[in-house]
């Protein structure tokens, strides 16, 4: 008898490719799209987990973008404490595709840059970039011209780049009854929050995908030749504003975004999906690679996923580079907890 399933290869059936395979034999996880060229340039941007990417690149001998470089005399832990070097450009935590669409829309100049400034004492505070600067600006000016230098730099990016890397994190937003977009709920990073002026949304499948395809067929039209590659932070949230237990928003909206990145990879040849959510979530990884607070993501996680992203370029022997602190503006919500 002949069926479909005769000729498929061993990492099509679970027993063969899983079931009977320690963890860390397990292989052959991402079919990439496109090759990978050294000299080509890479830009990331996202939630957290993309900043383990991006170390890798570059620890990995390839050209990662930095469009927003720091003042060369500042030591490289005051450079990751004032975001220099963390993403592509000091945009800070991008945490769902519409915030990511409305940075793109300010660097195209297809969209007003509102010009609300947070003052607290005698600091100034980004709301779009609340913990760019750790104690905020001296000015309103110092702010906005900041801003707009990262506006112009993300832009840099988007039309300069080969590769563009983003990690989507959250399907949670707080928005301004204007309609545009904050990284964070304000009052918690910084500013003060004003339940007259300030908006809740979680995001539905519809309105992350179609935010996700405009992003990339935006960028097309003034980068033709860009590749993107899409990957899913296995971080679970820090909290929900839902009414939903927090494991139980955990999952849907990772399982919102991954189905978003399925579709959206399957829709455009410029665009693939690496599985580091699967790698380190998945059943047979047992959690393993979890912090005891079953949140954070340990080294050995992090140099496994890139291990994984590497060998399926033929590059076996990736380099992680070294292990840092993440930037991750979400957590902060972790301290307004009253249950220890």
């Amino acid at each position: 008898m002949s069926h479909p399933y005769k000729n498929l290869p061993e990492r099509a059936f679970w027993k063969p490719a899983v079931g009977t395979k320690s963890p860390f034999d397990i292989s052959d996880l991402w079919q990439p799209k496109f090759d990978i060229e050294k000299q080509h340039k890479w830009v990331t941007f996202g939630s957290c987990f993309a900043q383990h990417l991006s170390r890798a690149i570059q620890a990995n001998g390839f050209k990662w973008f930095n469009a927003e470089p720091a003042p060369q005399w500042l030591d490289d832990k005051i450079k990751t404490a004032f975001n220099y070097g963390v993403y592509s450009a000091r945009t800070g935590n991008i945490y769902t595709t519409t915030l990511l669409l409305q940075w793109l829309k300010w660097a195209l100049e297809e969209e007003p840059v509102p010009e609300e400034v947070w003052e607290q004492g005698e600091r100034f505070f980004d709301p779009f970039r609340p913990v760019i600067e750790p104690t905020g600006f001296c000015s309103r000016d110092e702010v906005l011209a900041s801003r707009r230098e990262t506006i112009e730099a993300f832009k840099a990016c988007m039309t300069q780049a080969n590769y563009f890397v983003f990690t989507m994190g959250l399907t949670e937003r707080w928005l301004h009854k204007s309609g545009y977009e904050y990284p964070m709920c304000p009052g918690t990073a910084a500013g003060n929050f004003d339940e007259s002026e300030h908006i809740f949304e979680s995001l539905k499948f519809s309105q992350i995908k179609d935010a996700l395809a405009e992003v990339i067929e935006r960028v097309k039209q003034v980068n033709p030749g860009i590749k993107v590659i899409l990957t899913v932070s296995p971080v679970p949230l820090t909290a929900t504003q839902t009414d939903d237990h927090v494991l139980v928003a955990t999952m849907r909206s990772k399982s919102t975004l991954r189905a978003v990145a399925a579709e959206i990879k399957d829709e455009f040849d410029c665009v693939d999906y690496f599985p580091s959510y699967e790698i380190i979530n998945s059943a047979p990884y047992k959690g393993m690679f979890f912090e005891p607070n079953q949140r954070s993501v340990n080294p050995n996680g992090v140099a496994w996923v890139m291990k994984q992203f590497f060998a399926g370029q033929q590059l076996v022997e990736s380099k992680e580079g070294e292990p840092v602190d993440e930037v991750c503006e979400e957590a902060i919500l972790e301290a307004f907890s009253k249950h220890d």
